[in-house]
């Protein structure tokens, strides 16, 4: 973090502190704002919780528990459902938009399309309330990260290479998640040695690998080789720092920029990633994604590299712990 968001030792600490205080805060005030909820965001040193809602009256409430009100015209709902029909939209014939995702920071639903002309296409075929999108002309072209290697090494078949997400357990059997794209149901790995018993992709980006005979460990390898304790999986805020583990590129960090992005790649659009500023390359699929001690996620994918600077997705981990029955491995 102090490499990757120029900040100091002590800017880290004041940082991870206050990013945990905001989760719990935005966590009491989803509930408590309800269907006026419209999302919640840090400002750029994460001092700051900004939360926003359609209901005026409900400011006050929201000072009273130290985040900064903001006063919208759409729920996160609404804007969530032109996601969705968006979605539906990338099932038909595919194209037009790479990527898109609800900002809650300007209360739109952003497309992220190589032209205006390809976006607005989009858009208009989705049949979706123009006025509620913003059009974002990027030449971001997101692949898998596939053939690669993260967190800690494991094969799959004939020698293909993934990275192990976060240890996990199923009753008594131990085993990992990683991204569903580095191997279907039923392929065999080594190193560990394992079995797929459930993936999905695309769709969802998301799979898990039982592992009889392998210790697990509630540790994700962080700057220079050393362990990161895992200690649970609340979801962080847009905003909030992030770090991610691969064996290409090493332990990078970043920030959240969204969660329940809609991204297309070659194979097929996977929904409900969040995406990131942590850079990524081929080599790094899979791999663990955490801020704080938190567990957050497994790499699906992204754009750029760690030389010039990019953008990587993730599958969030609870997802796919919920999805399987499985349970996280903590300290």
């Amino acid at each position: 973090m102090e490499r990757d968001l120029g900040l100091t030792e002590q800017q880290v600490h004041t940082r991870l502190a206050n990013e945990q205080r905001a989760a719990a805060t935005e966590a009491r005030l989803t509930t408590q704002l309800g269907d006026t909820y419209a999302g919640a965001w840090l400002n750029a040193d994460a001092s700051k919780l900004n939360v926003a809602t359609t209901d005026k009256s409900a400011a006050a409430s929201i000072e009273a528990q130290g985040a900064q009100p903001v006063v919208v015209a759409r729920t996160l709902a609404q804007l969530t459902a032109v996601k969705d029909q968006l979605d539906r939209a990338a099932a038909k014939p595919r194209g037009a938009a790479s990527l898109w995702y609800v900002d809650v920071t300007t209360n739109t639903v952003a497309v992220v399309a190589p032209t205006q002309e390809a976006g607005e296409a989009f858009v208009t075929r989705a049949g979706v309330d123009r006025s509620l999108v913003q059009i974002v002309v990027s030449a971001e072209s997101p692949q898998p990260f596939i053939d690669i290697i993260g967190g800690a090494a494991y094969f799959i078949g004939s020698g293909t290479r993934c990275s192990i997400g976060f240890s996990i357990t199923r009753g008594s059997t131990p085993g990992f998640v990683t991204a569903g794209h580095c191997g279907r149901t039923g392929a065999r790995t080594t190193q560990p040695t394992g079995t797929f018993q459930g993936s999905s992709f695309p769709g969802n980006d998301y799979a898990w690998v039982a592992a009889p005979g392998n210790t697990v460990r509630p540790w994700v390898r962080g700057s220079g080789g050393q362990n990161v304790i895992v200690r649970g999986s609340t979801q962080a805020s847009v905003g909030a720092s992030i770090c991610r583990s691969g064996s290409t590129t090493g332990w990078r960090c970043g920030t959240i920029r969204q969660h329940n992005a809609s991204v297309t790649y070659p194979q097929g659009t996977v929904s409900g990633l969040t995406r990131t500023s942590a850079c990524a390359q081929p080599g790094d699929s899979g791999g663990s994604f955490i801020s704080g001690s938190q567990a957050q996620g497994v790499t699906s994918g992204g754009s750029g590299n760690c030389t010039s600077g990019g953008t990587t997705f993730h599958q969030p981990v609870n997802e796919i712990l919920q999805t399987y029955g499985l349970t996280l491995t903590v300290g």
